[in-house]
């Protein structure tokens, strides 16, 4: 076992003298209970509590009186969109996206700084008639998860503190307008001259168009279909009247063989049949032929009433040709081929065969007429296929440029009505407030730190006071600092 020694009680009046203060005594110190070194450790009480308290009261006593105005602004999170059907034209829209879509941009962030910006506090300044120097940088708090921005100005008075913030949100919100019409009128001058080149391209196709027009006489590809389609109705037409022509041509061609005359003479046989004055003039013909008969019969052929009968039908006969050339137009020649003795009888099949020759002719003459126009059309036709269908690209290309262009112009008309793409909407949450009492100087926190300095140094005295003991209890061992306790002098 460890030996121990034993307590020795050494009377006080062998105790050894006070000893004088040196350095090393400074930096040990002495026993807890030595009360000498109370005045020392109280004149240091009172110089470190001058040192706290006088700048504390220097500063509450000098220090001008500050307020300051706060003021909220909130982004609203959700996006926007538009869609506008165009008659005839196609679909124009718009579609703006939410302000927080994008993590690699912060529009909080964004408005942060813009609202610290020089430009803007120079124009808040402005409004409030002074200096830029002197109205101060506004600070900026941002809530995290939300779209929050917390602002806070200062000022010498409450009336002052909030004319500043009213004048900041004021430059604030011009500013964001400023820059907004600024982009939109960057973008109208990129789109006007893309929408100059579509327009160019419109007009460009159009005149080609129009110089095609005047050229053929074609207006459109309709109209060529409906040249082809006319085309394919005179075909179908000619095909029919020639069907219908040849019926009535064999008929005719039948129905004059069995009355064995032509239409032409049964035409003329019926117009002297119907003649009054050539009937009666073929009666008197008759009337002479029959009493020339009984003459010859009776007499001789030199026999003078023969000569006279025979002189006298020739008068008649001649009488009736005359006037059947005049009524039929034909020549005597011809006329002595007609057989005229029967047409009574043969009055309604001359009748038929001349209107049916009458319909083949009118037949025939629109069947010339037909095919005259089927020619002309399938002439067009032909001459107007590379036109057409030349016509028909240009068309499609004008309506291709004119449907670009329309977009064009349409998507421009509504990128002006999304004017929070690039700077999201921002409202104000919170009006500047018209604070009561002043930010600064801060007397309760003033007082607040010098009590918590004088408690700090009160502190470090009393352990300076109990520095000895701690020490010797922290490096020797507990036999060895109660002997030393008792042979250590008092101060």
């Amino acid at each position: 076992m460890p030996r121990t020694m034993p307590k020795l009680k050494i009377p006080a009046l062998i105790r050894r003298p006070v000893l004088k203060i040196t350095p090393a005594r400074l930096l040990r110190g002495g026993r807890l209970k030595d009360t000498g070194r109370l005045p020392r450790y109280l004149g240091l009480a009172a110089i470190g509590a001058v040192c706290i308290w006088t700048p504390i009261g220097t500063y509450l006593s000098t220090a001008p009186l500050r307020f300051t105005s706060d003021l909220s602004l909130i982004l609203p999170g959700a996006g926007a969109s538009a869609s506008v059907n165009l008659d005839r034209i196609g679909q124009a829209s718009s579609f703006a996206s939410s302000p927080y879509a994008h993590t690699s941009v912060s529009p909080t962030e964004t408005y942060k700084r813009l609202i610290v910006a020089d430009r803007i506090l120079g124009s808040a300044a402005k409004a409030v008639g002074m200096e830029t120097r002197d109205f101060g940088k506004p600070r900026i708090e941002l809530v995290d998860q939300t779209g929050l921005i917390h602002a806070s100005i200062v000022g010498n008075s409450p009336e002052d503190a909030q004319a500043r913030g009213d004048a900041l949100l004021a430059a604030f919100f011009t500013e964001i307008e400023a820059l907004r019409t600024d982009e939109l009128d960057r973008r109208e001058l990129g789109a006007g001259e893309a929408i100059e080149s579509y327009r160019q391209s419109v007009l460009a196709t159009r005149e080609e168009i129009s110089e095609l027009q005047k050229k053929t006489g074609l207006i459109s590809a309709v109209q060529f279909d409906a040249l082809v389609a006319e085309t394919d109705d005179l075909a179908r037409n000619a095909d029919d009247l020639a069907a219908a022509l040849g019926e009535k041509s064999e008929a005719v061609a039948a129905l004059a063989e069995t009355l064995t005359s032509t239409p032409k003479m049964a035409a003329a046989a019926l117009k002297l049949h119907a003649d009054t004055s050539f009937t009666a003039l073929m009666d008197e013909t008759a009337v002479q032929a029959t009493l020339l008969s009984g003459k010859s019969a009776r007499f001789g052929a030199n026999h003078p009433e023969v000569m006279a009968a025979r002189a006298s039908h020739f008068a008649a006969q001649d009488a009736a040709m005359d006037r059947a050339e005049r009524i039929t137009g034909l020549d005597r020649a011809t006329l002595s081929t007609l057989d005229i003795s029967h047409v009574g009888s043969r009055a309604g099949l001359l009748s038929d065969l001349v209107s049916l020759e009458a319909e083949r002719s009118g037949l025939s003459n629109e069947y010339q007429g037909a095919i005259a126009r089927l020619e002309k059309a399938r002439a067009r036709q032909l001459a107007l296929i590379e036109p057409a269908a030349r016509l028909e690209d240009l068309q499609r290309d004008f309506s291709v440029a004119e449907a670009v262009f329309a977009s064009a112009i349409a998507r421009t008309q509504t990128n002006k009505a999304d004017l929070f793409a690039s700077y999201p909407l921002v409202q104000v949450l919170e009006d500047p407030s018209l604070p009561f009492a002043p930010s600064s100087p801060r007397r309760k926190l003033a007082i607040a730190a010098g009590i918590a300095a004088t408690i700090f140094m009160l502190t470090g005295l009393a352990l300076g006071w109990m520095r000895r003991s701690l020490v010797d209890r922290l490096l020797k061992p507990a036999e060895e600092r109660d002997f030393d306790d008792h042979l250590v002098p008092a101060e």
